[in-house]
This record gives structure tokens, C-alpha cells and sequence, in this order.
């Protein structure tokens, strides 16, 4: 059974005031193109539960979808878009520092990377800030269908051993929102996380 099928939009939030009260929540973070809602439709099994763009950086709030009483995945802004202008940006960073600093019902952050281009400047920057929160933190590595096996491998183990170097603690997986590769493994860590019971695993 998929714990996450019944995943409901609850709210955008702009102002830390409007958080929901929640008992327990996992954040999604990632670059603009990162594949964030196409993880949420996939986790659901829905094609229409998150709005995937042509154009990154349309995610502006802090987007909140239910899975259970008093359970949230948080859907975070993108980073990294330059064609979004410098104040929204920041204003953004603020919202999303705030967020990850104070929120005590914060369980763990999901944070995706594409596999063509993981650990860019900005993950690192990320990674390395949630490191010094505290926040257990498990590494997606998205679109792993564009790569060949053979290269999705690779890119796995030599991401492996970069975080093990600079991050250390962080777990790591391929994922693939077309082909649901690596869907279950997702879904263990994020129940486990939001202590949804019966889970697959």
C-alpha cells in the first residue's frame, strides 16, 4: 500500500505566520529544474497533483500537501534561476531559511539533484547549511532514466564518495519519476520519517 496516494494539496504559504500546525513534516528542496513536482505526482501517483512547469522557478511559495492528520510533505521553492529578479530571490531565501531554522515539526529534507548535474555549487551550499542545523538530510539524485545504467551507477558512487568526504551522514539514491525507479525506496524514508504506519518495508 502507498501511503502517499491519498496526498492532498493544503496550502501556499509566504509568511512563516501561515505555517499549519503540524506533529510531523519532510521538506523537498532543490534547484529550479530539479524535477520537484514530478516526484510529488509520482509519490502520489497522480499526474495533476503538483503543476510541472516548462519553465523553472514557478514555485514562489512555500506549498504544503497533506498526507495524513497533522502530516505534511513541504513542497520548497527552487533555487538557483537567474531569470527570477534578485528581491524575489532573496525574499525566498529568507522564507526558506526561516523555515529550515525554526520549524520544530521538521523531520528530514528531501534535497533532488538532477543525475546529469549533481552537487552544483548551490547543493553544497545547502547541504552544508543543513548540516550545521541538524537536519537529517537524504539525497535524491532525479531524471536518472536519462542516463544509462552504466553512467547512473557511476554517478551514484562518485557522489557517494564526495558526500561521504564533505557531508557526511547524508543518504543517497537514483530516482526516476517516469520510470518509478527508486519510487519505493523514497517512499520507506519518508514514511519512516513522518512515522506513518504501515509502509512498505
Amino acid at each position: 500500500m502507498n501511503p502517499f496516494h491519498p496526498l492532498s494539496f493544503a496550502r501556499s504559504v509566504t509568511r512563516l505566520a501561515d505555517l499549519p500546525p503540524a506533529l510531523r513534516e519532510v521538506a523537498i528542496g532543490g534547484r529550479s529544474n530539479a524535477g520537484k513536482s514530478s516526484l510529488l505526482n509520482a509519490l502520489a501517483q497522480r499526474r495533476r497533483l503538483a503543476y510541472v512547469s516548462k519553465t523553472p522557478g514557478r514555485t514562489r511559495e512555500i506549498n504544503f500537501y497533506r498526507c495524513g492528520e497533522g502530516r505534511f510533505i513541504v513542497d520548497l521553492p527552487g533555487y538557483g534561476y537567474a531569470r527570477v529578479p534578485q528581491a524575489m530571490r532573496q525574499t525566498w531565501g529568507e522564507l526558506v531559511s526561516a523555515y529550515l531554522r525554526t520549524r520544530a515539526s521538521l523531520a528530514g529534507v528531501v534535497l533532488l539533484m538532477d543525475a546529469r548535474h549533481p552537487l552544483m555549487p548551490l547543493d553544497w551550499q545547502l547541504l552544508h547549511w543543513l548540516q550545521e542545523s541538524g537536519k537529517p538530510v537524504h539525497a535524491v539524485l532525479t531524471k536518472a532514466d536519462k542516463l544509462s545504467r552504466q553512467q547512473a551507477l557511476r554517478t551514484l558512487a562518485a557522489t557517494r564518495q564526495a558526500l561521504d568526504r564533505e557531508a557526511p551522514g547524508v543518504s543517497l539514491q537514483l530516482f526516476s519519476s517516469l520510470t518509478r525507479q527508486g519510487a519505493d525506496e523514497l517512499v520507506e524514508r519518508l514514511a519512516y520519517w513522518l512515522e506513518i504506519k504501515n509502509a512498505p518495508g
